[in-house]
């Protein structure tokens, strides 16, 4: 790691680190703040050119290979595989990277399935999962960030790629409100001209096909205040030109929404024991079956391609799929507001 520090009065000062796969981020650092002690959230970027690609995806549940209970070890192996082949720029992983977040068993699992990652110097950017905090959050926080120093244990942050910008949100905490809040308010006003596409990622999804009534033996409903983010980046959608995705999981299964026009991706089908759902008129993917998967971004200058890539085991045999796509183009210019 290293350092250049400029004092002055509000001592502020650049850090770039090795990520944790290899790849240069650098960060904007900014005084403790009084009233918490905390630093402020890091402000990552990632080196790409105008044509990159990335992968994200999330609920992957690492934990012991012999237990098929709680995730599906060999789709979970298939998975993490056919990602690193894919030499993606960096992976997002939604959140429940681990099965309990302070078991230490869990995390060297994680270590061990994903080192080819490493191997390759493919950068990651999590997002926390509720399965990340399990058992003592203490313990759970310290074995996370122990994997990604990069993020100087900021809980939500941003990172900028090229024409992107991807939004970390950690909805463990308030999003619309609070210090969460005040951060993400400010960076959807702050969004610079030459930025083509805005991500967000954050575990518990605004809209899904799932519920609470676990009608196949699991589900979530979506919860209110999610739905309160996703007005306030909806009526942000209204004013800006560049595009907005939302990539998150906490169901184990991919659904693709469209409200607003911000475009919402569920994938959750990472290896977490998945379950099926049944589609909602207003989810766009018609699969009522599991769906293990990862999806490719494709960025090409100002458009990009989403793809889901899905994996069945069939007789002991990998069997890959490609059944939804969509493609995204940013606008020229916003439309001229009526007189």
């Amino acid at each position: 790691m290293f350092s250049i520090m400029r004092k002055n009065r509000n001592l502020v000062f650049l850090v770039c680190a090795i990520a944790t796969f290899g790849a240069l981020s650098c960060s904007l650092r900014g005084q403790q703040s009084a009233s918490t002690g905390a630093n402020k959230p890091v402000a990552l970027e990632l080196k790409v050119p105008p044509i990159f690609s990335f992968v994200a995806y999330g609920d992957t549940r690492f934990h012991d290979p012999t237990d098929h209970e709680a995730s599906n070890p060999p789709v979970r192996q298939a998975l993490v595989a056919a990602i690193d082949k894919e030499r993606p720029a960096f992976v997002s992983i939604g959140g429940d990277i681990v099965y309990v977040g302070e078991n230490p068993k869990d995390w060297e699992v994680w270590d061990a399935e994903t080192s080819a990652w490493r191997e390759h110097k493919i950068a990651l950017y999590p997002a926390l999962g509720n399965h990340d905090l399990k058992g003592n959050e203490k313990t759970a926080l310290d074995n996370y960030f122990q994997r990604f120093p990069e993020l100087q244990r900021s809980r939500y942050y941003s990172v900028r790629m090229g024409n992107t910008i991807m939004l970390i949100l950690d909805s463990a905490l308030d999003e619309v409100s609070g210090p969460q809040g005040e951060w993400l308010r400010k960076q959807l006003a702050t969004i610079p001209a030459n930025v083509d596409f805005v991500f967000f990622v954050f575990h518990h999804p605004p809209y899904t096909s799932s519920s609470d009534e676990k009608t196949f033996g699991g589900g979530h409903s979506a919860r209110t205040k999610e739905l309160d983010l996703a007005n306030l980046l909806e009526e942000k959608q209204k004013t800006v030109r560049a595009r907005f995705l939302v990539f998150s999981g906490h169901v184990h299964n991919y659904e693709r929404h469209e409200h607003g026009g911000v475009i919402y991706f569920v994938t959750g089908g990472g290896g977490a024991h998945a379950y099926p759902v049944t589609r909602k008129e207003t989810d766009l993917y018609r699969d009522n079956g599991v769906n293990y998967h990862y999806l490719l971004v494709e960025v090409d200058h100002n458009k990009l391609k989403v793809t889901m890539n899905k994996v069945e085991i069939q007789d002991g045999k990998q069997v890959w799929t490609k059944p939804d796509s969509i493609a995204v183009t940013v606008q020229a210019a916003l439309p001229a507001a009526a007189d």
